[in-house]
């Protein structure tokens, strides 16, 4: 797999439709009909880009390209709503709610909806811990170099599959020194992260650890597991994927995200297939898990969206970001989180800064450190991919020109953000790549040129 593992593990859907192919035709439909009413939801209503576009660039991901000609859609902008049908049967329905993006309907239940006032939760109250990153306008490269290593990111093959990128940011010493962006799209446009909420995830369990709320080592607090060998599953086996519970990626994650409302019920009692921290397998379920464990150790779906604003999102001085959460009021823990481009840079200057923002440490000491350590003998940390390991992978990236103690967070289609703390760099690439590796190539090659201009 090489670069892939940064991204193919966490494909949001062409293993898991694949799966569900061979088993439930009719479920693989609906979880392609439902990819498309959130992606086309989400990008139109929050991203403010064109739904066609959207939607033409959605159903060429490998996993839909079987029933592409089948897919339709339409968008009701008074209702904000996006139907998805594959030949007008099984379709799914995706509605949006202003400050918390878009929620996929099932049947006739009507979904929770948080009653939080999200315009007070964006107003802080204290000036953010990280001061400004750039002005209003968008910093151009004044280096000829860096330029053209952002020329390069931007770069269309003659042939499919097309690299689409929408994004790129560039902060060194925790300043923007260049940035560009795909027509249609400025430096507050929110882009879906994808699994890089993951990487979120892992910050709002980072800052419980230093309140004193939750620790890595504790039993995971999921009242399922109590009477049984899985009350052995601790916090970090959920962080790094390694629970021993049937939670593969493959066999759990389209059925999780675009068919169920509560996300983490549906996978709370998986077997038991292996002791915990003996096996590692990539898997979006268990980061849901974490996510009911915020929204309890906090005290419920406002408390949660408070909590993020409050103790993450404004610290950081980040503007843009809009949380989704499932029907059933817990945090979309796993893919669903969209913010611009810088406001992604300012979450990995978190990490190139060990946790320490503005003087105020708010991730627990030594977490950055333990997120970044590779999980057994995998190139994954806990809620990042890394270059800290011996694995293969990483390997093959230092040799690539990605510096040893980098690691980053990861997306489908190509979401990145890297941290390489030794360069006091963070690289931000987003966009809409169908390439199978997300384009790992190209951000390998805009990584190493744009070290090439910073220096060490």
């Amino acid at each position: 797999m090489g670069w892939r593992s940064w991204i193919a593990v966490g494909l949001l859907v062409a293993v898991p439709a694949a799966a569900c192919v061979v088993l439930r035709p009719d479920r693989a439909i609906r979880i392609a009909t439902g990819v498309v009413a959130h992606s086309v939801c989400a990008k139109t209503f929050v991203s403010g880009l064109d739904p066609q576009t959207v939607f033409s660039e959605t159903i060429e991901r490998a996993s839909l390209r079987r029933v592409r000609a089948l897919l339709k859609f339409r968008v009701d902008r008074t209702a904000g709503t996006v139907d998805a049908s594959a030949a007008g049967m099984l379709g799914s329905r995706a509605v949006y709610h202003e400050g918390l993006g878009c929620v996929l309907r099932h049947g006739t239940k009507e979904p929770y909806i948080l009653k939080s006032d999200i315009d007070a939760l964006k107003v802080p109250k204290s000036p953010p811990l990280l001061g400004e990153i750039a002005g209003p306008d968008v910093v151009a490269p004044s280096n000829p170099a860096l330029k053209a290593a952002l020329d390069h990111a931007f770069e269309e093959p003659a042939e499919p599959p097309f690299r689409r990128t929408k994004a790129v940011v560039v902060v060194h010493d925790g300043e923007v020194i260049a940035e560009r962006y795909a027509s249609g799209i400025g430096v507050n446009t929110p882009l879906l992260g994808f699994s890089m909420t993951k990487s979120v995830v892992n910050a709002l369990i980072g800052v419980l650890t230093q309140q004193g709320l939750v620790t890595p080592s504790m039993p995971a607090p999921i009242p399922e597991w109590r009477g049984d060998l899985r009350r052995e599953i601790e916090v970090e086996h959920l962080l790094r994927m390694t629970t021993g519970l049937a939670l593969d990626e493959t066999s759990s994650f389209g059925r999780m995200v675009y068919l169920q409302d509560d996300m983490a019920g549906s996978v709370v009692n998986a077997a038991v297939v292996a002791p915990p921290g003996t096996r590692w397998a990539y898997s979006s379920p268990t980061t849901q898990l974490l996510a009911r464990i915020i929204r309890d150790a906090v005290g419920g779906p406002e408390q949660t969206l408070a909590f993020a604003w409050r103790e993450l999102f404004n610290p950081l001085g980040m503007r843009t970001v809009t949380l989704e959460f499932d029907a059933t009021g817990t945090l979309q823990g796993s893919t669903h989180m969209l913010a611009s481009a810088r406001d992604w840079a300012r979450f990995g200057l978190l990490f190139v800064n060990d946790g320490v923002v503005g003087g105020k440490r708010l991730l627990h000491e030594d977490w950055v450190d333990f997120s970044a350590a590779a999980t057994l003998d995998t190139d994954y940390g806990a809620g990042f991919w890394t270059n800290r390991s011996e694995h293969v992978h990483a390997k093959e990236r230092v040799r690539l020109g990605i510096p040893r103690d980098a690691f980053g967070a990861a997306g489908d289609l190509g979401q990145r953000i890297v941290i390489i703390p030794s360069h006091r760099l963070v690289v931000v690439r987003l966009g809409d790549s169908v390439d199978p590796t997300g384009d790992i190539g190209g951000l390998a090659r805009l990584v190493k040129e744009v070290i090439a201009v910073v220096g060490p």
